[in-house]
C-alpha cells in the first residue's frame, strides 16, 4: 500500500508575480493536483509560472461537497496543493472546512509560507506592534459592524481590518465614526504592485487622500 499523500497550503503572490518561492513552485509543479478558489486566477498564475498542472475547483460553494473527494485522493497517495487567489490561502478565505476534514481524515497539511498582506502591511508599520488583534473583515450588517467596531476599540491593542477593495473608504468612515477623526492609522494599498501606496496619520487626513479610490489594503488602526 502506498502511503498516503499530503495537501501543501502554498503561499502566492499578492500582486508582484516574482515573489512567489523556489519551493512553492516546486510544489505547485510536483502535486497531482492543484486547488484552487477560482478556476480563471489558478490557471492564469499557474500560466504565469510555466506550469501545467490538473485544476481542482473548491470555494465556499462546493467546500464541503469536494473536502470528502480530496481526503480520498490523499488517502489514495496523491499529494495536492492549496493555493488562494492571492496570498496565504485559508487566512481569511475558503479552505477551513478542507483543512479540518483532512486533519480529522489524519492525513498530513503541509505549510508552504510566502507572501501575506498582513505581514507584508506589519513589516512596514511604522508605531508598536509587539501586541495586536486581528479584526479581520467585519459582519456585513450596519449593526453588527458598528457593534464590533467598539468592541475592537474596548480593547486598546492596535487593530488590524480588511475588507474589498469598494469598501475601503466606506470602512475608514466607520472607523472615524467609533474611533475619532484623530485616530492614528497606516492605510497599506494594492502592496507589492507598481500602485502601492501606504497612507499614514490621522484618519480624517487619510479620507481626504484617498477620495473615491478603490484598491486591495490593510488598515491598522494604532
Amino acid at each position: 500500500m502506498s502511503e498516503p499523500g499530503r495537501l501543501f497550503v502554498v503561499a502566492v503572490p499578492i500582486g508582484h508575480p516574482k515573489d512567489i518561492t523556489l519551493r512553492a513552485i516546486e510544489v505547485l509543479q510536483n502535486v497531482a493536483a492543484v486547488i484552487c478558489e477560482e478556476y480563471r486566477e489558478g490557471s492564469t498564475l499557474l500560466a504565469k509560472l510555466g506550469i501545467q498542472n490538473e485544476l481542482m475547483v473548491v470555494n465556499e460553494h462546493n467546500e464541503e461537497s469536494e473536502s470528502a473527494r480530496i481526503v480520498e485522493l490523499l488517502a489514495q497517495g496523491k499529494s495536492l496543493a492549496l493555493i488562494s487567489d492571492c496570498g496565504t490561502p485559508v487566512f481569511a478565505d475558503p479552505g477551513h472546512f478542507l483543512l479540518r476534514t483532512v486533519v480529522q481524515a489524519g492525513l498530513s497539511v503541509v505549510p508552504i509560507p510566502g507572501p501575506s498582506s498582513l505581514t507584508a502591511a506589519l513589516s512596514v508599520c511604522d508605531f508598536p506592534m509587539e501586541q495586536f488583534v486581528f479584526g479581520g473583515f467585519l459582519p456585513r450588517e450596519k449593526d453588527k459592524r458598528r457593534r464590533e467596531l467598539e468592541r475592537l476599540r474596548g480593547m486598546h491593542l492596535p487593530v488590524i481590518l480588511m475588507d474589498t477593495p469598494y469598501r475601503m473608504v466606506a470602512l475608514l468612515k466607520e472607523v472615524a465614526q467609533v474611533f475619532g477623526n484623530k485616530q492614528q492609522v497606516m492605510l497599506a494599498c494594492d502592496l507589492t504592485l507598481p500602485s502601492e501606496r501606504i497612507y499614514r496619520g490621522e484618519i480624517q487626513a487619510v479620507l481626504k487622500q484617498i477620495e473615491k479610490q478603490k484598491s486591495e489594503f490593510v488598515l491598522i488602526i494604532r
